[in-house]
């Protein structure tokens, strides 16, 4: 049976939290009763306002700037307080439900804390979370994975989720051989000027093993690509202000100059 948890306060802190949460509360009830522009969300407007608030904290998190994380977590917290109103408007759900809810799913995903199981370390309770799940009543370990999240991260997660009913590789090497296999496959059709289905298919099997070599360095590809973004546009940036600088168009440069001002943006890193 799971332990007993005591919620009660337990000290100022704790009251603190719980008044800025209710402080939080009662100004959605106000905004949701006065405010235009608050009146007219719904589920389905603030969905798309919500994606672009997870990217930012998403960007905050890679800048490593705690001040602007700390923001753009007010940014969802306040979006995940709406999806709540509006569903208590609609007589469906409020923010107690959904906290009720995570709280027994986290409970009840947790044995190995509320409960008897005894883990290891951190990849038996992921495993666990997957046998869980199975018995919750998911047909697929798959089923957890949204459909709409971007196809390099569902990849990460797909490859993520089948690894927690053990169908891996074993070792990294197997993945570096997977990779270099599909490297060659893609060359290959390129080469013999297949049709462009042709070419795509062998370009999505190498991304999704270069996903899952990725994965087995501890690395997210999606934070990794990100940052090389994050890198391609201060270089392309600096090429640009030196351009400028020296009175000329990047139309007007050779690939010789622009590639001067690029080295000198790797140096500056």
């Amino acid at each position: 049976m799971p332990k007993p948890i005591d919620l009660a306060p337990k000290n100022n802190n704790m009251d603190k939290r719980l008044q800025a949460f209710k402080h939080l509360l009662d100004i959605m009830d106000e905004l949701r009763a006065k405010c235009p522009w608050d009146k007219e969300q719904t589920l389905e407007s603030l969905r798309y306002l919500t994606i672009e608030e997870t990217y930012e904290l998403s960007e905050a998190i890679l800048d490593h700037d705690l001040t602007e994380i700390k923001k753009e977590l007010g940014d969802l917290m306040l979006h995940l307080v709406f999806y709540a109103k509006i569903g208590e408007e609609h007589g469906a759900f409020n923010i107690t439900d959904v906290l009720e809810t995570i709280s027994e799913k986290l409970i009840y995903r947790h044995p190995h804390i509320f409960g008897e199981t005894k883990v290891q370390n951190a990849e038996e309770v992921k495993d666990n979370w997957e046998k869980l799940k199975l018995k919750g009543g998911n047909k697929s370990v798959l089923e957890g994975v949204p459909l709409a999240l971007p196809p390099l991260v569902k990849a990460y997660r797909m490859q993520e989720k089948a690894r927690g009913v053990g169908f891996d590789w074993e070792q990294p090497e197997q993945v570096w051989q997977k990779v270099i296999e599909e490297l060659n496959e893609l060359k290959s059709e390129v080469d013999n000027n297949a049709g462009k289905e042709k070419v795509e298919s062998e370009l999505g099997d190498l991304l999704f093993a270069l996903v899952n070599y990725a994965r087995f360095l501890n690395i997210n590809p999606e934070d990794a690509l990100e940052r090389t973004n994050k890198k391609f546009k201060s270089r392309f940036q600096y090429l640009e202000k030196n351009a400028r600088e020296i009175g000329k168009s990047l139309h007007e440069m050779s690939l010789d100059e622009m590639d001067h001002f690029w080295e000198e943006a790797k140096k500056k890193e």
